[in-house]
Order: C-alpha cells, then structure tokens, then sequence
C-alpha cells in the first residue's frame, strides 16, 4: 500500500500546483496560465490511475478528495492569505478522520 501513498502524494503535488494556477488565472492572468492548470490536471488524473489501481475506484477518490482538502487548504492559507472560519477548521479535521477510517487496514477491528 505504501506505493499507492507514493502515487497520491504525487497526484496530490500536480492536482496543488493546477489549482494554484487556476488561482492565479482567476487573479487575471494570461490564458496560457489556465492552459497549464488544465495540463496539470491531465497529469495528475494519469498520476490517480495508479492509486485506483492500488486501491480501486472508490477508496481512490475518497483519499484523493481529502488529502487535496487538506494539502489545497494548506496552501490557501500559506500562500493566498485566506482564512478559514472554525467550523470550516472542524470540517476538515472531520475529513481527516474520515480519511484514516476508510484507509483503515482491512484486517483491524473486523
């Protein structure tokens, strides 16, 4: 399972950076801002092939779901100055929880 980590840290890193472009696009950027997000969009769906392959389908994109939850609202924080209001914070540790559940090994407490 840890290299289906290894993919979706990487898929997470391409999905981080596209939607920083979009961010940027939408600031008023050129068009070949939003062009590259897209290309990294591609990439990082390409990067997710493998973690359904590890994992299939639904578990894939749940953990995909959350950890670009938590690692975008990182970088929103950090690098785009914005805010979170606590029931949001309560939200996302909530979609942490959720994520250590359905990632939880199989064998354990079943």
């Amino acid at each position: 399972m840890s290299a289906t980590y290894g993919w979706l840290l990487a898929a997470t890193l391409v999905f981080m950076a596209a939607n920083s472009g979009l961010k940027i696009y939408a600031g008023g950027a050129a068009v070949w801002v939003l062009i590259g997000a897209l290309v990294l969009f591609c990439i990082g769906n390409t990067l997710m092939v493998q973690v359904m392959r590890g994992e299939g389908l639904g578990v894939a994109i749940v953990l995909s779901s959350i950890f670009q939850m938590v690692a975008i609202t990182l970088l929103a924080t950090v690098a785009f100055g914005e805010r979170l209001a606590p029931l949001q914070w309560a939200g996302l540790a909530l979609g942490i929880v959720a994520v250590a559940m359905i990632a939880w090994p199989k064998g354990a407490g079943a």
